[in-house]
């Protein structure tokens, strides 16, 4: 299973509509997924707020923004 990062705000619906496309991948345990609120965290995110949702890896590498980029999710989840 590998894991990823969501950068998120509530009532966003590109953020809900990412989270939803990545749900069967993480039903099916191909995906580990931690949601980030920018809203709710206290660091800095202030450059993540004009690029949500934003999925990177735990390295802090971008894998999409706004849109799901499925080619590049199988890809990390393939091991690429």
């Amino acid at each position: 299973m590998r894991r990823l990062r969501l950068y998120h705000r509530p009532g966003c619906h590109l953020c809900e509509q990412m989270q939803e496309q990545l749900e069967p991948y993480r039903r099916n345990g191909r995906l580990d997924l931690d949601l980030v609120d920018v809203d709710m965290v206290d660091t800095d995110l202030s450059s993540y707020l004009e690029r949500i949702p934003l999925l990177e890896t735990p390295q802090g590498e971008s894998l999409c923004e706004y849109f799901l980029d499925e080619d590049a999710l199988l890809s990390y989840l393939d091991g690429g």
